[in-house]
C-alpha cells in the first residue's frame, strides 16, 4: 500500500516471447537512470558533487532540504538572481555538471535531484504532474525563493512548463532544453524511448532485468542521447552503470512514465497562453525530439527566443556546455 503524502504532483519493453528475442528495451528504464551525465552514487549521499574532466569545478558540497518530508538533495553556488536547474527523466543533476562554474559567476545555482532521481529520496507515489509541482513549489519555500529563472531540460523543460502555468508569480523566466512540447509519444524518434513507453513489464521484472543484464545496453542507450560519441569514455559509462543501479529508482521511474497522459491533457494544451520570457535550446541532431519538435514549440510560445545548438544531440548542455553557458547567461542578464 503506497505511503500518502501531503504534496500532490520510462521507460520499460515487453519481454514476453521466445528467450532469445528477449528485447533490450526491457532494460532501458535503468540506462535513462543513467541519462548522460548521471553520476556515480554510493547508497549514502556523498559530502561532494564532483564533475568529470571537462569541467573546471572538481567539488562542490551536496546539501540536503526536506521538503513534504522527503530528502532532496541539492546544489547552492554563486549570488546573485536565483536559476534552478531540472534535470531530465531519469536524470539528476550530473546532467548539469558543465554548468556549476560557469553559470555560479553570474547568478545563484541551484541544482537538485528531483524525488525519485538521482540522490534524493524515493517514495512510493505516482509522480503525478500536481506533486511535482507541489514539491517545486516546497523546495523553493524551503530555500526561501520567491522567485527563480527555471532552466528544464527535456521532461524538467515539461515541470518549468507547469510551473509557469500553474504557479506564474513564481517563476521569473523559462530556459526550455530539449523539451518538452504536446504528443509527446508522437514525437518521439528514439527507438528505445518508445518501447520503453509502450511497454507494461511490471517494475519486479524490470529491476531484476535492469540489475544483471543493464550493463549490455548502457552504450547504445547513451549513443541515443548523445550525439558526439567520443563524450562516451569509460568514465562516463561506469558513473552510468553505476547510477542506474541505485536502490529504489526503477518504480518512481516507470510512474514518471505513467504520469505522462495528465501532462497531456493538463498542460500541453496550454502552450501558448505562457507570457513568461522564454528561451528555447535545441540540439541539431536530437534524436529523441527531432529539431522540428522544438521549432514547433517556438513557435506555440509567443515571443520566444530560439537556439539551434550544432552536431548535439538531447543534452546539449552537456555536449556543448560552453556555447549552451554563453546563451544562459547573456538570456537571463538581458530579457525582461
Amino acid at each position: 500500500m503506497k505511503r500518502s503524502f501531503s504534496w500532490s504532483d520510462s521507460i520499460t519493453s515487453s519481454i514476453l516471447g521466445p528467450s532469445r528475442r528477449c528485447r533490450p528495451a526491457l532494460l532501458i528504464l535503468g540506462f535513462v537512470s543513467s541519462l548522460m551525465s548521471a553520476c556515480t552514487t554510493p547508497p549514502q549521499i556523498p559530502p561532494y558533487f564532483e564533475t568529470l574532466e571537462r569541467s573546471p569545478s572538481k567539488r562542490i558540497p551536496i546539501s540536503t532540504v526536506l521538503v513534504r518530508d522527503q530528502r532532496i538533495a541539492y546544489l547552492d553556488v554563486g549570488t546573485g538572481p536565483p536559476v534552478i536547474l531540472i534535470h531530465g527523466f531519469g536524470g539528476s543533476m550530473w546532467q548539469w555538471e558543465h554548468q556549476q562554474h560557469d553559470l555560479s559567476q553570474h547568478f545563484r545555482i541551484l541544482t537538485l535531484d528531483l524525488p525519485g532521481s538521482g540522490l534524493s529520496d524515493k517514495p512510493d507515489i505516482d509522480y503525478l504532474p500536481d506533486q511535482m509541482l507541489d514539491f517545486c513549489v516546497g523546495f523553493m519555500d524551503a530555500l526561501h525563493i520567491e522567485k527563480a529563472t527555471l532552466v528544464g531540460n527535456s521532461m524538467g523543460a515539461g515541470l518549468a512548463i507547469g510551473m509557469a502555468l500553474t504557479h506564474p508569480s513564481r517563476v521569473d523566466k523559462l530556459v526550455l532544453i530539449s523539451g518538452l512540447p504536446s504528443y509527446v509519444k508522437e514525437k518521439l524518434t528514439s527507438r528505445s524511448f518508445k518501447q520503453a513507453l509502450e511497454s507494461r513489464a511490471p517494475s519486479w521484472l524490470v529491476s531484476f532485468g535492469n540489475w544483471f543484464f543493464g550493463g549490455l545496453i548502457t552504450a547504445p542507450v547513451l549513443k541515443e542521447i548523445i550525439h558526439d560519441h567520443r563524450l562516451l569514455t569509460p568514465a562516463v559509462l561506469e558513473r552510468s552503470n553505476q547510477n542506474r543501479r541505485r536502490p529504489g529508482i526503477i518504480k518512481p521511474l516507470m510512474a514518471v512514465r505513467n504520469a505522462l497522459p495528465p501532462w497531456e491533457s493538463e498542460f500541453a494544451p496550454r502552450l501558448s497562453s505562457i507570457t513568461h520570457p522564454t528561451m528555447i535550446i535545441w540540439g541539431e541532431y536530437d534524436r529523441v525530439f527531432p529539431l522540428a519538435v522544438g521549432e514547433e514549440l517556438h513557435q506555440r510560445i509567443q515571443g520566444s527566443t530560439f537556439v539551434k545548438v550544432p552536431n548535439v544531440g538531447h543534452l546539449p548542455q552537456w555536449e556543448q556546455p560552453e556555447l549552451v553557458n554563453r546563451s544562459l547567461i547573456a538570456y537571463i542578464h538581458t530579457s525582461p
